[in-house]
């Protein structure tokens, strides 16, 4: 039996979603029993060429539901960017896990040879198969992101381990 692509994106998509709204719960923690300004978090960057926290959030919650949407044909909503506290930012990942969740199986299953045409930085496109697109571009752009801002909350103190990247607010369970 083959996986489907369903099976293959919104679960994961949502799982990894959510274990990132679990950093956020950890980052709100720490910086509640440091007293510590919340940008010192959300505007922190590994090196000076990389996008700060809030943005690697931003663009996690948009491979998700852009990728989804580009699979399925339907219509991606869209977000200002707005975001800039812990709260709204938990908020960002709600609404995009919410979107992901309504796009039925039915969608996405069966569409692996659909060809999908994205974007590639700022004025390039791309082309690949959709079961491609999940496989190589969007699945391992979004655990970039989730990982990257991992490890900017890591690398400040955060109480981050592997169980709260591979499982969330499972991972006391």
């Amino acid at each position: 039996m083959s996986i489907s692509m369903y099976s293959a994106s919104v679960p994961i998509c949502t799982t990894m979603l959510g274990n990132l709204s679990h950093f956020l719960d950890k980052a709100q923690s720490f910086i509640e029993t440091r007293k510590c300004d919340p940008t010192a978090l959300t505007q922190y960057r590994l090196a000076p060429d990389m996008l700060p926290f809030t943005r690697q959030v931003l663009i996690a919650c948009d491979a998700a539901k852009n990728g989804i949407a580009r699979m399925s044909g339907e219509t991606a909503p869209k977000f200002e960017d707005t975001e800039t506290t812990i709260a709204e930012l938990k908020q960002r990942i709600d609404k995009t896990i919410e979107f992901i969740k309504s796009v039925p199986p039915e969608k996405l299953d069966g569409t692996e040879a659909r060809e999908i045409t994205f974007p590639v930085g700022r004025e390039a496109t791309r082309t690949l198969s959709a079961e491609a697109y999940l496989k190589h571009w969007m699945l391992p752009n979004l655990f970039f992101h989730v990982t990257t801002a991992y490890a900017i909350l890591r690398h400040n103190g955060v109480d981050l381990g592997k169980g709260d990247y591979l499982l969330g607010a499972g991972a006391g369970a």
